[in-house]
């Protein structure tokens, strides 16, 4: 093995304890300084401009995710998947475009719900609406891409929640899907001890030392976790307002491109980073000629069917409800983008 192989190695073995998003961050600011000295004072006070500018939207995000957390709002889930089959459709596609759970805790209490027997139509209109919206992420959509975009959002997801869920049901009834998870799927970690606890909801945290400890645990997390994937995308945000043509966006993803929508469907899924980094990067998109349904095709797209939640969806669900899944992903983000291109 060669000195230089030897170095990488090294080099590579620090970085595992690092935060993958941070040393993202930092090999991309690297990579600017090297290339272009000037570029690089351009990006810092653009990414520390947009960041100042959303520093007001983002203290209310975090205090209000973290209130969530420490009252316990989590568990009413329970509440939500039981009783009729369509009225549990109707409840779960409302709950996951407003509920508060992170992305990690999505797949563990898909699978736990699952592994309880609950049937799959709600899990399924739960399942692809929950990573749409959530009140922290309307307040950020709403300070960078408008209200009325965060709004619009929030009806589309709710409905994309009631096509997942009754499409699933109609399948059922045909006699599919009848064994959704794969073999040796539990009932999950994280998600699944939210399901089985089945906790208080408790609105006055302050009461309680445990739900205050939470409050601030929680504030920290999200603050740090918002912090990172903003300040991620306004760097690539920079950089994109820099070498972006503008006319090549116009005539791709413009309003007068029949192909704009499915373009933005199709780029959404590998190129979209996170709910909340989007935001920022879709803002930047729309400055540049973006027609506003493709925008909210690009938008829906990602955060369904983004790279890293569709290989955590293959390893918890059988092939064919894994195929359905992106089916109704795909169809909804396109619907969800022509409906509001109609409209805005």
């Amino acid at each position: 093995m060669t000195t230089h192989s030897l170095a990488i190695g090294n080099l590579w073995k620090r970085t595992q304890g690092l935060d993958r998003v941070w040393l993202a961050i930092g090999l991309v600011f690297g990579v600017i300084l090297l290339a272009s000295p000037a570029r690089f004072e351009q990006s810092v006070g653009f990414t520390l401009g947009a960041l100042a500018g959303i520093s007001p939207y983002l203290l209310i995000s975090v205090a209000l995710a973290a209130y969530l957390k420490a009252a316990g709002a989590d568990h009413l889930i329970a509440r939500v998947f039981s009783g009729n089959p369509a009225l549990m459709v109707v409840s779960a596609s409302l709950f996951g475009a407003l509920s508060p759970f992170c992305s990690c805790g999505v797949i563990p209490l898909i699978a736990a719900l699952l592994a309880m027997g609950v049937p799959l139509a709600p899990v399924m209109a739960f399942w692809v609406t929950s990573p749409l919206m959530a009140p922290d992420m309307f307040v950020i959509t709403a300070a960078q891409l408008g209200l009325g975009f965060a709004i619009s959002k929030t009806v589309l997801a709710v409905a994309i929640g009631l096509l997942a869920g009754f499409g699933t049901l109609a399948v059922q009834k045909a006699g599919g899907f009848a064994r959704p998870l794969r073999e040796g799927v539990g009932d999950g970690s994280c998600g699944g001890s939210v399901v089985r606890s089945l906790q208080e909801t408790n609105w006055r945290v302050w009461q309680e030392p445990e739900r205050r400890a939470e409050l601030g645990k929680s504030a920290w997390q999200t603050g740090l976790f918002l912090l990172k994937w903003l300040t991620l995308a306004f760097v690539l945000e920079s950089l994109m307002v820099a070498y972006l043509p503008a006319e090549v966006v116009g005539v791709w993803l413009g309003g007068d491109s029949s192909w704009a929508i499915p373009l933005a469907v199709l780029v959404g899924v590998p190129a979209y980073l996170n709910g909340y980094a989007a935001i920022p990067v879709v803002a930047g998109l729309m400055d540049t000629g973006m027609a506003p349904g493709a925008a909210m095709s690009f938008m829906m797209a990602g955060a369904m069917t983004s790279i890293p939640a569709a290989i955590a969806v293959f390893a918890l669900a059988r092939r064919p409800v894994f195929v359905w899944y992106i089916a109704l992903a795909l169809v909804g983000s396109a619907l969800s983008g022509l409906l509001y291109q109609a409209v805005a």
